[in-house]
């Protein structure tokens, strides 16, 4: 089988988990990287990549390179798919494409026209213990959902000048959840009501955005979801998903460190959850990257495209308005809004 030959943009620790992955697998050869960081560059090196360039244009220019994996600042995806879509490699990019609507359509136009493949970096989709939770909801084996319960709290809050560009609390962390709301259920969400506060760090909200959100989802069949985040848990990464059925619930829990339960006079102890997206996702981002892989050899769809994201940021910016204008806001709405 012939190998898809990869470059990688963009070397932060998510680059490097990406490149990592790739330089195990059989059909996969990473032919080269850019990074603004010669340091970063060192690290390709080092791994064996033999050519590191300057700039994303001249990555784009090698005739060798298939595909693209973008994991580069969220300002640069959009233009950055874009380009390599008009140069004829398939993409895999770190969400968000962008975080204006108008934007990711436009892109998801070119993408079409040039019949490439766009498979966007939602991760938790890939995680075992979640994969499992959504192949019990449908076999059946809850009955119909009724309820979805989805927790996801950091063990710390991002630097306050990440904060500033990264779009907020809802487009930069709550949209992995919007993403697994969908994903678990299979349903799309209707109506999404949003309530925030400012309760770790006073410098967040000076910032303009939230470090604690209750987000209440509302499927098109009318059936629920519950998405609680933090950004700060004393104890650890805590990211937990339920589903309420008909004929019974499923669970998905932490990753701990370890299984073992200390029993004494004091009480009942055991490990904490792994400590941050790093450890916890640690397979499904080799799982992610392996599924890209596999549709590209075998010229089948990507699991997760750009309408995906598209309908994730739509979540995520009605829950914006949601929270500014603290009110219910129908996806409807925010489709609206959509000029193009």
């Amino acid at each position: 089988m012939k190998k898809i030959k990869f470059a990688v943009a963009g070397l932060g620790r998510i680059g490097k988990i990406h490149l990592d992955n790739l330089l195990q697998m059989p059909h996969a050869e990473v032919v080269a990287v850019t990074d603004p960081i010669e340091a970063s560059l060192q690290y390709a090196r080092d791994q064996g990549v033999s050519l590191t360039v300057a700039t994303y244009e001249e990555l784009l220019a090698l005739p060798e390179v298939d595909a693209v994996i973008i994991c580069t600042p969220t300002d640069t995806h959009a233009n950055y798919a874009e380009l390599a879509a008009k140069a004829g490699k398939h993409i895999f990019c770190e969400k968000p494409l962008d975080l204006d609507l108008n934007r990711v359509m436009n892109v998801l136009q070119v993408v079409e026209a040039t019949n490439v493949k766009l498979m966007l970096g939602f991760n938790r989709r890939f995680d075992q213990e979640f994969k499992k939770v959504k192949n019990v909801v449908k076999s059946g084996q809850i009955g119909e959902p009724h309820l979805v319960k989805i927790t996801s709290r950091d063990p710390g809050a991002p630097p306050v000048s990440y904060i500033k560009q990264s779009g907020g609390l809802f487009l930069d962390m709550t949209i992995h959840d919007f993403d697994m709301a969908r994903f678990i259920v299979e349903k799309e969400v209707e109506e999404v009501y949003a309530k925030g506060a400012v309760l770790i760090d006073d410098a967040i909200g000076k910032a303009g955005d939230i470090d604690t959100a209750i987000v209440t989802l509302t499927y098109t069949d009318g059936t629920m979801a519950v998405i609680d985040n933090s950004r700060e848990a004393a104890y650890g990464y805590d990211q937990r998903v339920e589903v309420f059925g008909s004929k019974g619930m499923v669970q998905g829990n932490n990753n701990l460190h370890d299984t073992h339960k200390l029993h004494n006079k004091d009480g009942i102890h055991g490990a904490l959850p792994l400590h941050f997206f790093l450890e916890r996702y640690a397979q499904a981002y080799k799982t992610e990257i392996q599924d890209f892989v596999d549709a590209l050899t075998s010229n089948e769809n990507v699991p997760v495209d750009g309408e995906d994201g598209l309908q994730s940021l739509r979540i995520g910016l009605a829950a914006k308005k949601s929270l500014m204008e603290n009110r219910p806001v129908k996806i409807s709405e925010i489709n609206s809004e959509v000029t193009i």
